[in-house]
């Protein structure tokens, strides 16, 4: 099935550099304390992610990765952010380090290419994945100082700058790019690295830095492969990934025996913030400004555990991919109830942080206080249901809904296009999708929108989409008032539909609210400021049958015989997706 995807932004590096140094200011202006630590979070993820495209440049000219003195000066600025947030992390946030101006300026007076491709480090995005686990991790690493670091690009880039840093290793981490079958990753190292391997002395430790392991755990497998052919022996490797758990199934039994072999380091996010040693390093501390002292002990409400608070009834809960969910506490304080929502850390918490404002000052969103190190903070709508659309009047959902729709329509509007999949990509998903699930025969019906696509794409209006209309996505207030709930960030989720047309949405509520979709259009043309295509409804709709149909069939599969409950929850509404698409596909 189609469902995931990513999307790689071009940028100049000069204008990175540029939102560097502006960081940089506003971080100067803040004391001790989890604001500055959650500033240098945000400015050690933006250097990563320039280093890395840097390195890619360097990689594509050469066809290789090397070592020297350009790929040092690019790292050199994430690991002296690195190493003043470890400072600040083990310290209980009281420490403020010096800022690393000069190693901002040496970059800014270096000859950089005109563009670089950066990359979504999804683990910070969209899995709590936290650099400060990491350097706690790196503290179980002996002889740690004379650690040969090695990161795995994109995200390894930024990580291995905190293993470095939690090691306080002498020499500077370097960073590889695997390429090749995603089960299958090779490296291409030129000689200075491999001179740089060769001078190691031996014993010396090799931390290898990545998220994952995945499918296969190829990326992880190739970077040992290299070293154990170097002459390093496996007990010398050491491992850190992003979780505890072995390489899934596309593994190679020889990197299955070498896991289980080799060193692995990680400390997970429970251990980090919701029980640590520090007290001040408790989710709950980061928040009590804004919440109060906590009555009780944070209630985990993530992977589909909110579905407690809303349903009183275990079958009528709705299926989720319980893996993929993001974080979500309840907190107990004094002034209240409160929810703890992580958005993502650096400038993805900040974009959510931002819609979350504007949702709730227009009477839409939950109330939110504010954002504290990739948590937003929501007072929590104890008194509100989940909507049930058949108990409610339908001319007020559609016209409510057809407002809600408008006001992303004339807020949240991408200039010049925005970051989503293309007609053809869709297209593409669609077919691959049918031909999965229901067979050839039934691929044929996607034909008729061959030749469209070009007027289909002409006609799109880019907007930050909800991307998730679905009945208990709303919230009912005791008085009527609708509010929708996770509306900030599906626009720019771990998949490949992005940023689309407001008709997506539209198509969305169309099939989980049973709205009519043509009067659903009608209703966002006369609120919005521009009609809705007419065409774009009719092409979306299939497609959005078969990206839900690729979603909830993977999210099947992958909790089968780990969550068999929950499994049976998502391969029940695959076929009801199924069937949607077969009803669709053949009226034509």
């Amino acid at each position: 099935m189609l469902v995931y995807g990513d999307r790689p932004r071009s940028r100049a590096p000069g204008e990175v550099l540029a939102d560097l140094r502006r960081q940089l200011a506003e971080a100067e202006a803040l004391p001790a304390g989890i604001l500055w630590h959650t500033a240098l979070a945000r400015l050690l993820i933006d250097a990563g992610m320039l280093a890395q495209g840097l390195l890619d440049v360097r990689y594509e000219q050469e066809g290789h990765d090397e070592q020297g003195p350009e790929q040092e000066r690019a790292l050199a600025l994430p690991l002296a952010v690195a190493r003043a947030l470890w400072e600040s992390h083990r310290s209980g946030y009281f420490v403020r380090s010096a800022l690393p101006w000069e190693a901002l300026e040496a970059l800014e007076r270096a000859s950089l290419p005109d563009s670089v491709t950066l990359k979504t480090p999804e683990g910070y995005a969209y899995y709590a994945l936290y650099p400060e686990a990491y350097m706690e991790a790196a503290r179980g690493l002996p002889d740690g100082r004379a650690a040969r670091v090695i990161g795995i690009r994109s995200i390894g880039t930024s990580l291995a700058c905190a293993v470095a840093a939690g090691v306080g290793a002498v020499l500077a981490p370097m960073t590889v790019r695997p390429g090749g079958h995603p089960f299958q990753r090779e490296l291409r190292l030129g000689p200075g690295v491999e001179a740089a391997l060769r001078r190691s002395e031996r014993g010396t430790p090799f931390a290898i830095v990545d998220e994952g392991p995945g499918l296969s755990g190829s990326s992880f497998g190739a970077v040992a492969d290299t070293l154990e052919r170097a002459g390093v022996p496996v007990e010398q490797l050491h491992f850190f990934p992003s979780h505890g758990g072995e390489p899934g199934p596309m593994a190679s039994e020889a990197h299955r025996v070498r896991w289980r072999r080799a060193h692995k380091h990680t400390v997970d996010f429970e251990r980090l913030f919701l029980s640590p040693n520090e007290s001040r390093h408790a989710l709950a501390s980061w928040v009590e400004d804004l919440c109060g002292t906590p009555l009780a002990p944070l209630e985990d409400l993530g992977g589909g555990g909110w579905r407690r608070e809303h349903f009183s009834r275990e079958e009528d809960w709705p299926a989720v991919h319980v893996q993929q969910e993001r974080r979500k506490y309840l907190l107990r304080t004094g002034r209240g109830l409160f929810l703890l929502k992580f958005a993502g850390l650096g400038s993805r918490g900040e974009h959510a942080l931002e819609r979350s404002r504007e949702l709730a000052e227009a009477g839409w969103g939950p109330g939110v206080l504010g954002l504290r190190h990739g948590f937003l903070v929501y007072r929590w709508e104890a008194e509100s249901t989940p909507l049930e659309p058949t108990g409610f009047d339908r001319r007020e959902l559609l016209e409510r809904t057809g407002a809600y729709l408008a006001f992303r329509v004339r807020h949240f509007t991408r200039s010049g296009g925005g970051h989503g999949a293309s007609p053809e990509r869709l297209l593409e998903m669609g077919r691959h999708n049918t031909r999965e699930a229901l067979g050839e025969e039934w691929v044929r019906s996607w034909s008729r929108w061959e030749e469209q696509l070009a007027r289909l794409s002409a006609e799109l209006n880019v907007v930050e989409t909800d991307g998730r209309m679905h009945p208990w996505e709303w919230l009912v207030r005791p008085d009527g008032a609708l509010l929708k709930t996770d509306a900030v960030d599906h626009h720019d989720a771990h998949d490949l539909i992005g940023c689309q047309d407001v008709a997506w949405d539209i198509v969305g509520a169309s099939v989980e609210l049973g709205l009519e979709q043509g009067e659903l259009s009608e209703q966002v043309s006369r609120r919005g400021p521009r009609a809705v295509s007419s065409a774009l409804p009719r092409f979306y709709r299939p497609c959005y049958l078969a990206f839900q149909l690729g979603h909830h069939q993977l999210a099947f599969q992958s909790l089968a015989s780990q969550v068999p409950a929950e499994a049976e929850r998502l391969r029940a509404a695959a076929r009801r997706y199924a069937r949607a698409l077969e009803r669709e596909l053949a009226a034509g």
